[in-house]
């Protein structure tokens, strides 16, 4: 995937999730907003209602995008068969959108009116889409290769050490020299080597990721450990959202509540 489609994918991730958001809000405010027992005299209570057929289509896609969400990663993650199936980033990035999606519509689901076991895999929601976003910024922070397998130091260090001997035998610059320097500075470094206009922007991206390198190689080991700490938070209430999520599911059916089927 080029980078113009990696970034109209995030858009495009973005914008539905916003829209989606919107609409919901804007079709049901003043529902949302009434107490619960004045509910049953709106307009709308048919349809927005948890059992309704808005408001129970919601609770079946929402709890289906984070079932597909979640296990689709983690069987890209884990299993070796789908280890080659696409970028591990893009797979996280599409993972975070089908949660946050799954979590917007579960949240209209429950009208903003919850209470009981309900209350606690709902928040149990809430913080493992929380602690998710986070992971995700802990993750990219994290060197990896293409296929999204974790680098060891030594393979970091000798991707620094390809940066330097590029921008070393190419255009003979020594980053040690200007990793410290304003770009207002490097500029006149490389004019003064005699590098054509069209070379610079390639030259200040090269210093530009050999920058970003560094800094991640200084605080490796820490964001490493945070990363391990993350899971503390992430996992368990994951865990917790699903089984509250599957008593919800079969309760719902032993009750009859079958929405359109």
């Amino acid at each position: 995937m080029t980078k113009f489609l990696h970034r109209l994918s995030i858009f495009i991730y973005f914008a539905i999730v916003i829209v989606a958001f919107a609409v919901l809000a804007y079709f049901g405010n003043s529902y949302y907003k009434l107490p619960i027992e004045e509910r049953p005299f709106h307009e709308y209570y048919e349809v927005l209602k948890p059992s309704g057929l808005i408001g129970h289509g919601l609770g079946i896609v929402g709890t289906l995008l984070i079932v597909i969400g979640l296990f689709g990663y983690m069987a890209r993650k884990r299993m070796k068969i789908f280890a080659r199936v696409g970028v591990l980033k893009y797979w996280l990035e599409l993972h975070i959108f089908l949660c946050t999606l799954g979590t917007i519509f579960v949240l209209f689901h429950t009208t903003f009116k919850f209470g009981g076991i309900i209350s606690v895999g709902f928040w149990s929601l809430v913080i493992v889409w929380v602690s998710g976003v986070i992971g995700r910024f802990l993750y990219l922070e994290i060197p990896r290769s293409i296929e999204g397998r974790e680098l060891t130091l030594n393979e970091i260090q000798e991707v620094k050490t390809a940066l330097d001997q590029e921008l070393s035998e190419k255009y003979g610059i020594n980053f040690s020299e200007i990793k410290t320097s304003r770009f207002s500075q490097i500029r006149l470094k490389l004019i003064s080597n005699h590098i054509s206009k069209k070379d610079f922007q390639k030259v200040y991206q090269l210093i530009r990721k050999e920058r970003k390198l560094v800094r991640r190689i200084k605080r490796l080991e820490q964001v490493r450990n945070l990363f391990r700490y993350w899971h503390i938070a992430h996992l368990p209430f994951a865990l917790i959202m699903l089984i509250i999520m599957t008593i919800h599911v079969v309760v719902a059916l032993f009750f009859g509540y079958k929405w359109i089927f």
